[in-house]
This record gives structure tokens, sequence and C-alpha cells, in this order.
């Protein structure tokens, strides 16, 4: 194949970028779909409404955790597949697709017996009311048991990707999401003839949309994806692949699942200052999820650009995906943003919130959102990172942003709302805080990397 007439080695970055990054970007919005539009049926139920919410405000940290590990082995493999094709090693390329496949099935039967032996431990810990225990072991565990369209999505989803085949991946994504929502109300209320499922149909729905998904992606996979042709000897696990998978994709998953962490945390001690606070708390993410995602699919383009631009050793071109990533990530959160701050109130009305709950749902938004700016510029260094090899880079601004930089000022800021609960806004303070503290680690990281790899002074034959 030849260099000059691949799209991903000839096309303007920032073209490429916005053509590759826009359907991306929908692709993950529509992720997010799943967690907020669950939320949001089961929260208008006529009995037991506000219970339902709360359980699957705790069932979310886990089902983050699902999404981080197969998403981080699809990263892993997006990345390697990427660059393999930038050095035109055909053979690296089908052996990495067929053991990604590998291991979504390895993910796939670990959340299988999760489901069936662990969800109801996982929930406990969390809360001491039977009723809402009940509701998140349901809920959970029908999610884990049936999450092979989860898994399996997320691996054909980067493959499709990897290959330049974004909008392919967007339309699985699509079919599923607009399933998840004709489903929903479905299932959840019994319309149609249909029983009424409550909790247990939100489930059903997701994990209904989540095959539909998977099942589009093979098929453009089979269809249209010709730069990758797997062959049953593809399948083989190779320990050297596996390897090189997870070098770049188990940062990632550490990435994506301290997310839970973070999630699990501050669940534990919002609920020691108010129980409302959790809600508040819960719902605020799922709100700020859209966002987030966003500016998770735009990385989603900075990675495989990148990395193909590292394969074929274009150091031009890799310093122009820093700069066109940073702009486009920046100007994604800085309208949502704004848009948060405006719709604060009719966002936190979707879920027939009131009182007090609203009232600190509100002051979240207002607070939290103006974290958002930082964040991208974190979550768009971490594409970079991973592309050229250092997940290790990725790894250490996740821990920042979602460990290191957080949790201290959690627990400080809730004693002095516990001792004045007036004073609760201190806790939403943590977010902003964290991020702009990550932000000026990572472009000091980013020097250091460059310098290493010698990125900075573009030294490459064919830049």
């Amino acid at each position: 194949m030849d260099l000059k007439n691949e799209k991903m080695a000839t096309v303007p970055v920032g073209k490429l970028m916005l053509s590759m990054g826009i359907p991306m970007i929908i692709s993950m919005v529509l992720q997010a779909v799943y967690n907020i539009v669950d939320s949001a049926f089961v929260s208008n139920m006529e009995q037991g409404g506000e219970d339902a919410l709360n359980a699957l405000t705790l069932a979310f940290p886990l089902q983050i955790l699902m999404v981080a590990v197969g998403i981080g082995t699809g990263v892993g493999a997006n990345v390697l597949i990427a660059k393999s094709l930038g050095q035109q090693n055909r053979e690296l390329t089908d052996k990495t697709a067929g053991n990604a496949i590998f291991l979504g099935f390895v993910i796939y039967i670990f959340f299988l017996f999760f489901g069936f032996f662990g969800a109801g431990a996982y929930i406990d810990s969390q809360t001491d009311n039977s009723v809402i225990s009940a509701m998140g072991t349901e809920y959970l565990s029908i999610c884990c048991v049936f999450s092979f369209g989860m898994s399996m999505f997320a691996v054909f989803e980067k493959m499709l990707q990897a290959a330049g085949h974004s909008l392919c991946s967007t339309i699985a994504q699509i079919l599923g999401a607009v399933t998840n929502i004709i489903l929903d109300p479905i299932l959840i209320y019994g319309w149609l003839g249909c029983p009424e499922m409550g909790v247990k149909g939100a489930a059903y729905a997701t994990v209904i949309g989540q095959i539909v998904s998977f099942a589009a992606a093979l098929i453009f996979h089979l269809m249209f994806n010709k730069a990758i042709q797997i062959k049953p000897r593809h399948f083989k696990p190779s320990l050297k692949i596996i390897g090189m998978i997870y070098s770049v994709g188990l940062p990632a998953i550490i990435s994506q699942a301290l997310i839970s962490v973070m999630t699990y945390g501050m669940n534990l001690i919002l609920m020691g200052v108010s129980e409302n606070m959790v809600t508040a708390y819960g719902l605020y993410y799922k709100i700020q999820q859209f966002l987030l995602f966003a500016a998770f699919g735009m990385r989603d383009a900075i990675t495989p650009i990148t990395a193909f631009s590292y394969g074929m050793g274009s150091g031009k071109r890799i310093n122009d995906c820093v700069k066109f990533g940073h702009l486009f990530t920046f100007v994604i959160m800085l309208v949502g943003c704004v848009v948060l701050e405006i719709f604060a109130v009719p966002f936190s009305e979707i879920f027939g919130l009131s009182g007090e709950t609203q009232a600190l749902c509100v002051s979240a938004i207002h607070i939290i959102s103006i974290s958002l700016v930082f964040a991208g510029v974190n979550i768009a260094f971490q594409g970079v990172f991973q592309a050229v090899g250092s997940g290790i880079g990725s790894l250490v601004i996740s821990v920042f942003r979602q460990l290191l930089f957080v949790f201290p000022f959690a627990v400080i800021f809730a004693q002095i709302a516990k001792a004045d609960f007036q004073m609760n806004w201190l806790l939403w303070g943590v977010f902003p805080i964290a991020e702009i503290l990550t932000a000026a680690s990572a472009v000091i990281i980013w020097r250091i990397i460059s310098v290493k790899k010698n990125l900075k002074f573009a030294a490459y034959t064919n830049s």
C-alpha cells in the first residue's frame, strides 16, 4: 500500500481530525445515553422512582469499570493497528485484530461471573437500604451477565476507527442507542402490552442496545474493513501481541477505571455529609458525561492519527496532531461549559428533582462545569501520550485528575461541610482544583516525553 495514497498519511491533520473526530464524538456521546436515559426513565416511575435512581447511581461505577476494560483493550488494539498500518505491516495488523477479539471474549467471561456472584456484594457495600440494594443488584446483574455486546462492540469499534471507518462505528453506536431509547419506556413502564419490569426493564433495554451495536459493527467490519483480514490463525493468543496491546491498553484501562474508583469514593465521602449530595453528584456526573465523552471522542481521533504519523515517522504531522487536538477539544469543552452554566436548572429538572436535591445538583453544575475546559486539555494530552507509546504518561494524568488531586481535598472539604452544611459547595470545588493542577502537570510531562522521544524537533526523515 502506497502511503502517499493513504488518507491517514496525506490529508491535512486538521481536516482529517475533524472528519474522523466528529463521527467518533457522536459515537462516544451516544455511549453516555445508555446511563442517562435509564436514569431519566426510572426516576419518573410511578412508584419507587427515587429509590430506583439511587440504585442506578450505585451501579454506575461498576458499569464505568466494564466500559473501561472494553474500551481500554480497544484503545490498545487501535494504536497498534494504526501504527502497523502506517508501517505497512499487514501480518501484525491482522494478528492484533484477532487477539483483540479473543481478549473481548475473555473480558465478557469475567463480567459474566461477576454478574452471578459479585453484583450483590458490590451494591451492599454502598447502602443499607434493602429496597435500593435489591434494585441495584437486579440491574447490575443483568448488565454484567449480558455484557458480551458491550465488550465485543468496544473491540470492533476501535478496529473500524483504526482503519479510518469511524462513520461505520458511529452508525453502529447510533443503532444501539436508539434501540435503548425505544425499549426503555416499553420495558420499564409496560407499554405496548409488555409487562411492567421497572429497573429490570432498564437493564434489558441497555444490554439489547449494546448487542445491536455489536452486531452492526461486526457487519460493517466484514463489509468495509478490508485493511484488516482476519484468518482463524490470527485468533491464537500471542503473549507478545497481547503485551503490546496492553502496553498502551492497560494504562488506558486504569485511566478509565479510575473514573469508577473516583465515583465510588466520592459516593462514600458524600454519603457521610448528605444522601442528597450523593444523588446530586450522581446525576451531575451523568449530565457532564455527554461532554466528557465528546472529549473522549476527539481523543479517539487524536490517538490513531498521531499513532499513524508516529509509525510513518512524520514529526510535522505529530506536532499538528497536538495543536489541532487541543484546539478542537478546547472548543468542545468551552461550548459545553457555557451550555451547562446557562441551562443548569432545566437539566436538573429532567430527573424530576425538587427541593434540596435540585439545589445541590444546580450548585454542582455551576461549580464543577468550570473544570471542563481544563479537563479537555488533560484528555487531549492522554490521546497524544497513548499514540506515541507513553501509556504511563496517560496513566499519570488520570491518577492526578481522579485520585491524587481529588480525594485529599474532598476529605478536608467534607469535614468542613459536616460542621456547616452551608459550605457544601466546597466539595464541588474539588474538581476544578484537580483539573487545573493536572493540566499544569500534563504540560510538563509532554515536554519530558517530546524530548525523550525526539518529537519536539520533528527529527524524522519523512517529515
